[in-house]
């Protein structure tokens, strides 16, 4: 889907959409007790939590490339599927939740590491509805509550319980940098109106935890995604939602970067006062022109062109404030 969304359409539209719905409505792995219920249990198979937050997102990218190829009937079915993940988001708590026999498993403790979850715990998937982020915060009650709860999962001082995890590493409060499923979460101040705070936590990562040393990463590096993720973050962008061509915002590490697209043409991301210290966003242009968002799209790449970002000591907090971002 990110792939068609970029461009890249060099293939059977109709056979790749065919062998994305045969997987997703096949036996494996609990699908079919998810396509039927809306959420998985651990008594039809375990990880569930995760797998039902995974799916949703997965039948969203579904949803996305069947409207492109003109699929009305598997773009609504699976746009309705995409928001399965709600059926494990538990409202007393603001924790995605496991359930057996459809009831809520108890007691509960967002910093179990248990068998509900792949290599984590509830605070490592409660934010993961990339496809959803606003029904998302309206779930929470609004971008107040919604904050509250994201500025927890970086500063409570509580531990992780439950079994031992190797893989659950690079710990900001419950944040775990060292295991894929938390790497967009520091970008999510952006949908709620802070992208300052996103900007201190990406520049704290990117600086403290990407030392150059043997060991130099902080987690495993499944399929070079903690380098991707540095690569991209360095340059000042992340891809939140693929499939859905946008950038959010982060903070640069270099002076300059100078993309080479396949066309031929380069797009330019510049930087301007930056120093160690000065890692908030203060303003921005785009093509010379001033930008107000805390996103960019992949089409504004395309042509070429460049982005500057002027930067500054202390955060420009009225910046990226309003609901468009």
């Amino acid at each position: 889907a990110d792939a068609y969304q970029k461009g890249i359409r060099n293939f059977d539209h109709a056979l790749a959409l065919k062998a994305m719905t045969e997987y997703a409505e096949s036996g494996r792995f609990g699908l079919k007790v998810y396509d039927k219920q809306g959420f998985l249990g651990n008594d039809a198979d375990n990880e569930s939590a995760s797998k039902t937050v995974e799916y949703a997102y997965d039948d969203w990218c579904i949803a996305q490339f069947a409207k492109w190829i003109g699929n009305e009937e598997v773009y609504k079915k699976y746009t309705k599927r995409s928001l399965n993940y709600r059926n494990l988001f538990d409202p007393s708590t603001f924790h995605i939740r496991g359930k057996v026999h459809g009831f809520w498993y108890s007691p509960f403790d967002a910093t179990e590491v248990n068998n509900f979850f792949t290599e984590g715990n509830s605070w490592h998937y409660s934010f993961t509805a990339q496809q959803d982020i606003d029904g998302l915060i309206k779930m929470y009650g609004g971008k107040e509550n919604f904050l509250k709860k994201l500025h927890e999962l970086f500063t409570t001082s509580k531990q992780l319980s439950g079994r031992d995890q190797s893989d659950v590493t690079g710990l900001i409060g419950q944040y775990a940098h060292g295991n894929e499923p938390s790497h967009h979460m520091a970008y999510l101040f952006n949908y709620g109106g802070q992208p300052w705070r996103t900007q201190e936590i990406i520049h704290k990562i990117c600086t403290e935890f990407y030392p150059n040393n043997p060991d130099g990463l902080i987690g495993n590096e499944d399929c070079g995604q903690m380098s991707a993720w540095f690569v991209l973050s360095a340059m000042g962008i992340y891809e939140v939602t693929p499939g859905s061509g946008t950038y959010v915002f982060g903070t640069p590490l270099f002076d300059e970067v100078k993309i080479n697209l396949e066309n031929g043409k380069s797009f330019f991301i510049k930087t301007k006062n930056r120093t160690a210290a000065n890692f908030y966003i203060n303003n921005t242009w785009l093509n010379k022109k001033p930008y107000p968002f805390s996103y960019i799209k992949n089409t504004d790449f395309e042509n070429g062109g460049e982005l500057l970002f002027d930067m500054s000591a202390v955060p420009n907090k009225q910046r990226g404030a309003a609901d468009d971002m």
